[in-house]
Protein backbone atom coordinates (compact mmCIF):
# COMPACT_ATOMS: atom_id res chain seq x y z
CA UNK A 1 0.00 0.00 0.00
CA UNK A 2 2.93 2.33 0.73
CA UNK A 3 4.24 1.65 -2.78
CA UNK A 4 0.87 2.58 -4.32
CA UNK A 5 0.50 5.68 -2.15
CA UNK A 6 4.02 6.78 -3.09
CA UNK A 7 3.23 6.17 -6.77
CA UNK A 8 0.06 8.27 -6.55
CA UNK A 9 1.95 11.09 -4.79
CA UNK A 10 4.70 11.05 -7.43
CA UNK A 11 2.11 11.01 -10.22
CA UNK A 12 0.35 13.99 -8.64
CA UNK A 13 3.63 15.93 -8.22
CA UNK A 14 4.58 15.12 -11.82
CA UNK A 15 1.19 16.42 -12.98
CA UNK A 16 1.81 19.73 -11.18
CA UNK A 17 5.26 20.10 -12.76
CA UNK A 18 4.01 19.25 -16.23
CA UNK A 19 0.95 21.47 -15.86
CA UNK A 20 3.18 24.41 -15.02
CA UNK A 21 5.05 24.10 -18.31
CA UNK A 22 3.80 26.70 -20.80
CA UNK A 23 2.39 24.43 -23.53
CA UNK A 24 1.90 21.22 -21.52
CA UNK A 25 -1.59 19.81 -21.17
CA UNK A 26 -3.05 19.88 -17.68
CA UNK A 27 -3.26 16.46 -16.10
CA UNK A 28 -6.33 15.70 -14.02
CA UNK A 29 -6.32 15.27 -10.30
CA UNK A 30 -5.98 11.47 -9.97
CA UNK A 31 -8.74 11.53 -7.34
CA UNK A 32 -11.23 13.01 -9.80
CA UNK A 33 -10.70 11.19 -13.10
CA UNK A 34 -14.17 10.91 -14.67
CA UNK A 35 -15.39 7.83 -16.52
CA UNK A 36 -17.48 8.31 -19.65
CA UNK A 37 -21.20 7.66 -19.39
CA UNK A 38 -21.94 4.03 -20.20
CA UNK A 39 -18.36 2.80 -19.70
CA UNK A 40 -18.23 -0.75 -18.46
CA UNK A 41 -15.82 -3.58 -17.74
CA UNK A 42 -16.67 -7.27 -17.72
CA UNK A 43 -15.18 -10.75 -17.56
CA UNK A 44 -15.34 -12.51 -20.93
CA UNK A 45 -15.86 -16.23 -21.44
CA UNK A 46 -16.49 -17.24 -17.83
CA UNK A 47 -20.04 -17.49 -16.60
CA UNK A 48 -21.17 -17.06 -13.03
CA UNK A 49 -21.46 -20.48 -11.38
CA UNK A 50 -19.26 -22.25 -13.95
CA UNK A 51 -16.96 -25.14 -12.96
CA UNK A 52 -13.52 -24.98 -14.61
CA UNK A 53 -10.16 -26.74 -14.51
CA UNK A 54 -6.93 -24.99 -13.52
CA UNK A 55 -5.20 -23.08 -14.91
CA UNK A 56 -8.00 -20.57 -15.59
CA UNK A 57 -7.73 -17.96 -18.35
CA UNK A 58 -9.60 -14.76 -17.53
CA UNK A 59 -10.15 -12.27 -20.37
CA UNK A 60 -10.98 -8.66 -19.55
CA UNK A 61 -13.66 -6.90 -21.60
CA UNK A 62 -14.08 -3.13 -21.80
CA UNK A 63 -16.56 -0.79 -23.52
CA UNK A 64 -16.55 2.99 -23.70
CA UNK A 65 -12.93 3.46 -22.57
CA UNK A 66 -9.43 2.52 -23.69
CA UNK A 67 -6.61 0.59 -22.07
CA UNK A 68 -3.42 2.51 -21.25
CA UNK A 69 -0.46 1.52 -19.03
CA UNK A 70 -0.32 2.77 -15.45
CA UNK A 71 1.53 6.05 -15.05
CA UNK A 72 0.51 7.28 -18.53
CA UNK A 73 -2.45 9.64 -18.78
CA UNK A 74 -4.75 9.75 -21.76
CA UNK A 75 -8.39 10.87 -21.39
CA UNK A 76 -10.96 8.09 -20.90
CA UNK A 77 -8.35 5.38 -20.33
CA UNK A 78 -7.08 3.20 -17.54
CA UNK A 79 -5.93 -0.32 -16.74
CA UNK A 80 -7.40 -3.47 -15.23
CA UNK A 81 -7.26 -4.86 -11.70
CA UNK A 82 -8.60 -8.32 -10.88
CA UNK A 83 -10.09 -8.84 -7.44
CA UNK A 84 -9.95 -12.50 -6.38
CA UNK A 85 -12.12 -13.52 -3.43
CA UNK A 86 -12.78 -9.91 -2.45
CA UNK A 87 -15.27 -7.19 -3.30
CA UNK A 88 -14.71 -3.72 -4.74
CA UNK A 89 -16.49 -2.33 -1.66
CA UNK A 90 -13.36 -3.30 0.32
CA UNK A 91 -11.35 -0.69 -1.62
CA UNK A 92 -10.92 2.95 -0.61
CA UNK A 93 -12.14 4.81 -3.71
CA UNK A 94 -9.86 7.77 -2.91
CA UNK A 95 -6.67 5.72 -2.68
CA UNK A 96 -4.66 3.68 -5.20
CA UNK A 97 -5.85 0.10 -5.42
CA UNK A 98 -3.47 -1.91 -3.23
CA UNK A 99 -1.41 -4.71 -4.71
CA UNK A 100 -2.19 -7.78 -2.65
CA UNK A 101 -0.62 -11.02 -3.90
CA UNK A 102 -3.28 -13.53 -4.87
CA UNK A 103 -6.15 -11.20 -3.95
CA UNK A 104 -5.86 -7.84 -5.75
CA UNK A 105 -3.92 -8.22 -8.99
CA UNK A 106 -2.66 -5.27 -11.08
CA UNK A 107 -2.35 -5.27 -14.85
CA UNK A 108 -0.62 -1.91 -15.21
CA UNK A 109 1.15 -2.77 -18.46
CA UNK A 110 -2.21 -2.76 -20.22
CA UNK A 111 -2.80 -6.52 -20.17
CA UNK A 112 -6.26 -7.69 -21.19
CA UNK A 113 -6.11 -11.29 -19.96
CA UNK A 114 -4.36 -13.53 -17.45
CA UNK A 115 -4.01 -17.25 -16.81
CA UNK A 116 -4.09 -18.11 -13.10
CA UNK A 117 -3.44 -21.39 -11.34
CA UNK A 118 -6.22 -20.99 -8.79
CA UNK A 119 -6.48 -23.66 -6.08
CA UNK A 120 -9.40 -26.09 -6.09
CA UNK A 121 -12.61 -24.70 -4.67
CA UNK A 122 -14.94 -21.71 -5.10
CA UNK A 123 -13.54 -18.31 -6.05
CA UNK A 124 -15.09 -14.92 -6.77
CA UNK A 125 -13.70 -12.73 -9.55
CA UNK A 126 -14.39 -9.04 -10.15
CA UNK A 127 -12.67 -6.48 -12.38
CA UNK A 128 -11.98 -2.90 -11.34
CA UNK A 129 -10.80 -0.42 -13.98
CA UNK A 130 -8.57 2.34 -12.62
CA UNK A 131 -6.81 5.46 -13.87
CA UNK A 132 -3.10 6.16 -14.44
CA UNK A 133 -2.53 6.35 -10.66
CA UNK A 134 -4.39 3.09 -9.82
CA UNK A 135 -7.40 5.06 -8.48
CA UNK A 136 -10.96 4.16 -9.47
CA UNK A 137 -12.63 6.50 -11.95
CA UNK A 138 -15.70 8.53 -10.93
CA UNK A 139 -18.13 6.82 -11.20
CA UNK A 140 -16.25 3.57 -10.66
CA UNK A 141 -16.04 1.17 -13.60
CA UNK A 142 -16.31 -2.31 -12.09
CA UNK A 143 -17.62 -5.63 -13.33
CA UNK A 144 -20.31 -7.82 -11.91
CA UNK A 145 -18.74 -10.24 -9.43
CA UNK A 146 -18.84 -13.85 -10.59
CA UNK A 147 -18.25 -17.10 -8.71
CA UNK A 148 -16.43 -20.03 -10.32
CA UNK A 149 -15.49 -23.43 -8.97
CA UNK A 150 -12.06 -24.88 -9.81
CA UNK A 151 -12.02 -28.68 -9.81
Amino acid sequence: MIKNTLFAALAFIASIIIASAEDAPKLPNPLETPSPKGARVYIMGLKDGKTVKAPVTIRFGLKGMGVCPAGMYLPDTGHHHLLVNMDVSELDAKMPIPSTEGKCLHYGKGQTQVTLDLPKGKHTLQLAFANFAHILHRPAVVSKKITITVE
